[in-house]
């Protein structure tokens, strides 16, 4: 089985566990190893590190050591075996930016996917960005995996990977990444085609008749979109069970409410390029669609030189 080498955020003063929480419900799917990272943010530039000399390498060590305590206690709550823990089990990353430390951290690691907890504000089961997120979520090269707040999580790990894409937006290199998944970890794969109601109404006439006309155009693109990506997983991946729907309701909630939704689920996006990197950038509709998402999201991005 194919290992996954999984970098979680967390500091021991979060308010939440939902990232070990996730990290623990991939580990029981996957061959995982797992190390955990916290940030100590500084308002000073390195060369000022080196004038506090020991002082400060004793103090960091001293701090590395209770972190590593503190990660240990944590890992064997929500339980996830030794032998998925990685060596070093956690690691201080300390400068001036949260985000590029995270993004240096997940590259020393090897990671194949970075692990992010929602923002405490947001409601029971569902996922909100903080700074530091909101600002990865723009910015990494890697894989995201964002676990909401309180998650209810299948005990058996993750039993479906859903990928998901939205109006024309189609990036095939996600699909080919969420059946991959599928396949290594032997679960099916459902792929849908997500839009709200009511896109496409004239602003001032009342007529719903070019709403309707768009809404069936819409429709019958998604679906010849949903059987050639359909074909193309099953061309490439055989033997993985493949199913297809569309979500489609009252805004974005609506829209992936009226799909049935299991504890088991993993939800994938698809991202594009930024400039002239290959990074993260996720659109205006995908950031209007994550708080509405009731289970984790891992954002894919295009496939590039730093997978």
């Amino acid at each position: 089985m194919q290992q996954f080498r999984i970098l979680v955020a967390w500091q021991p003063q979060s308010s939440g566990d939902e990232a070990l929480e996730v990290a623990a419900w991939v580990a029981r799917t996957a061959d995982v190893t797992i190390q955990c990272v916290t940030t100590f943010l500084r308002p000073w530039p390195s060369p000022a590190m080196s004038k506090l000399g020991s002082t400060h390498k004793k103090w960091f060590k001293k701090e590395t050591e209770r972190y590593t305590k503190a990660v240990a206690a944590k890992l064997n709550d929500v339980g996830i075996d030794r032998t998925q823990w990685a060596e070093p089990v956690a690691v201080i990353a300390d400068g001036t930016s949260e985000s590029v430390m995270l993004t240096q951290a997940a590259h020393d690691f090897g990671a194949d996917m970075i692990l992010l907890g929602s923002k405490a504000a947001a409601p029971k089961g569902r996922f909100l960005p903080g700074t530091t997120a909101d600002s990865m979520l723009h910015s990494s090269p890697r894989p995201l995996l964002l676990a909401p707040r309180l998650p209810k999580l299948a005990k058996r790990g993750i039993t479906r990977v859903n990928v998901a894409f939205i109006g024309q937006d189609t990036d095939e290199s996600a699909t080919t990444t969420a059946a991959e998944l599928a396949a290594a970890w032997g679960v099916p794969l459902r792929i849908l085609a997500l839009s709200p109601d009511g896109f496409g109404a004239p602003p001032v006439s009342e007529s719903i008749k070019p709403s309707i006309d768009l809404s069936h155009e819409w429709r019958e693109n998604a679906l010849a979109i949903l059987d050639r990506l359909r074909s193309s997983a099953h061309a490439a991946f055989p033997h993985i069970d493949i199913t297809c729907d569309i979500g489609s309701g009252n805004g974005w909630h609506g829209a992936l409410d009226v799909l049935k939704w299991k504890k088991g689920d993993l939800l994938c996006f698809g991202s594009s390029p930024l400039g002239a990197f290959e990074r993260v950038f996720i659109g205006s509709q995908t950031s209007e669609i994550l708080p509405h998402v009731q289970v984790p999201v891992l954002m894919i991005p295009t496939r590039g030189k730093e997978q």
